[in-house]
């Protein structure tokens, strides 16, 4: 009997000391009217004053709105509820993993948004990431369907999805570069699985980079707010006073897990341009400057005379676009097609609007000199070209694969590498707790250039030891082995 009440105190506690360490979390993942279907991209800050972009009345009254219930009207019914099944992720739930061993499926939800009649449908990656099955319920809460994946992209966090509906509500979209701070919002989504929450609050701050996306090149300019976001918003809209977008909610900060005053939701002009991209190609297209940008600190401003306005060229790459361009280390970045520069968010949020190819012009300081050079944007390939083909899907290990880019290559000092793109359901190598982004440099001492041979042999490896590089630029190594 003691014996018993031993071993029951002895799981009791560390279950207990599980959840509590479990629960502990910094961060919880958490105009033109368009044309039927049709997402329009911003406007140039030259149209800004252009009547097709509706005016927030309130914001120019300088008056709080009285209520909101037009704007919640408008947008509830275009926000769904999503529910995810998936298998647990080992990197998050180590202990359970090793104890117990696989826990098998379990069940997760988020929000997602309605952004045409036909039924696509935006939310988060984080919210469907190896998912092994979607149900997308709708703001009625009797009907639902089963969801596919269009195509993700994990360096905005964002994810599109499609269901089989036509004449369904979509939201309208607001040019999120029009959004004021102090502006008055509405977060839409479904917290706790309470579906239909509406919360109201303010811009906090534009163009926040908080360090939550683990991507080799991740592009955080976040919209913040105070509006109630909690777990269960992610993929959620963020929308004005008139009920048009104007962001995705994607993460909280917290000490508990729950609302604290910060939410973070990714502006809506980066999520028109994704959903743009991954209908058209699957994926999206980025464009890269290749060269090293980075805030102005205390010790560089000191370096410049005090000045520190702009974003700062640590380097450029040899033969690289910026280098050809004529942009040189210690320039400063002021504008990018006259749109003002201060951070390295906002660069990379208007870089994010962009394709390979586009042409972009640069207002620079170099001394005391301004300058205005016209560069041509590259992929993460050193070329102008658009991405014309998928990655190498491999059946075997359920996941998507590429040769790492020149970029990556000069970025980490290496000469080749597999990169895993995205997971799309569960193996031996996902099982391994590698995350999408990860470079893998060696496979049992072996090198790769190819992403069917890597496939292959892992597939057919018993015992596997991995080098690698992870999406924040850590070195890592894997050792597994099948018995």
């Amino acid at each position: 009997m003691k014996i018993k009440n031993i071993l029951l105190f002895f799981l009791v506690g560390i279950s207990s000391g599980v959840i509590g360490a479990l629960t502990f979390k910094e961060i919880t993942k958490s105009d033109r009217v368009p044309l039927e279907d049709e997402i329009v991209l911003p406007l140039s800050k030259s149209e800004e004053g252009s009547e097709v972009f509706a005016k927030n009345s309130a914001i120019e009254s300088g008056a709080a709105p009285t209520d909101f219930k037009e704007a919640a009207k408008i947008s509830k019914p275009t926000v769904v509820f999503i529910k995810v099944l998936s298998n647990r992720q080992r990197e998050s739930m180590d202990f359970f993993w090793d104890f117990f061993g696989n826990m098998g499926p379990v069940s997760s939800s988020g929000s997602g948004v309605i952004v045409s009649s036909d039924g696509y449908i935006v939310t988060n990656n984080h919210v469907i990431e190896n998912a092994n099955s979607i149900e997308v319920i709708l703001n009625d809460n009797k009907t639902s369907f089963n969801a596919m994946i269009v195509g993700t992209d994990p360096s905005t966090d964002l994810a599109v999805l499609k269901i089989d509906a036509t004449n369904l509500p979509k939201i309208q979209f607001e040019n999120s570069d029009n959004l004021a701070i102090g502006e008055w919002v509405l977060a839409v989504g479904n917290p706790f699985n309470l579906t239909s929450t509406v919360t109201a609050g303010i811009v906090s701050a534009k163009g926040r980079n908080i360090n939550i996306l683990k991507n080799q090149f991740p592009i955080e300019s976040f919209i913040q707010t105070d509006a109630a976001i909690n777990p269960g918003n992610s993929g959620g809209a963020l929308v004005s006073t008139e009920g048009k977008l104007v962001g995705i909610n994607t993460a909280i900060y917290s000490k508990t897990g729950s609302y604290a005053g910060y939410g973070f939701a990714v502006p809506s002009n980066i999520v028109a341009k994704v959903i743009k991209d991954i209908k058209e190609f699957g994926y999206v297209q980025r464009a890269f400057i290749e060269a090293e940008i980075i805030d102005i600190d205390t010790k560089i401003a000191q370096k410049l005379d005090g000045n520190n306005e702009g974003v700062y060229v640590l380097s450029t790459i040899k033969g690289g676009n910026a280098n050809e361009a004529g942009i040189k280390d210690g320039d400063l970045i002021l504008k990018i097609d006259n749109n003002k520069i201060n951070t390295r968010a906002e660069f990379d949020e208007q870089i994010a609007y962009k394709r390979p190819g586009d042409k972009i012009m640069l207002t620079l300081m170099r001394g005391k000199k301004e300058l205005n050079i016209q560069l041509a944007l590259h992929n993460s390939r050193g070329t102008a070209n658009l991405k014309e083909s998928k990655s190498y899907y491999s059946k075997e290990l359920s996941a998507e694969l590429e040769t790492v880019s020149p970029l990556e290559m000069r970025k980490y000092g290496i000469s080749e590498g597999i990169k895993i793109v995205a997971y799309k359901g569960r193996s031996k190598l996902s099982n391994l707790g590698l995350p999408e982004g990860y470079i893998i440099l060696k496979l049992n001492g072996k090198t790769y250039d190819n992403p069917e041979e890597f496939s292959s042999d892992f597939n057919s490896a018993r015992s596997m030891n991995i080098e690698g590089i992870n999406p924040n630029g850590t070195k890592s190594n894997y050792q597994f082995r099948y018995y």
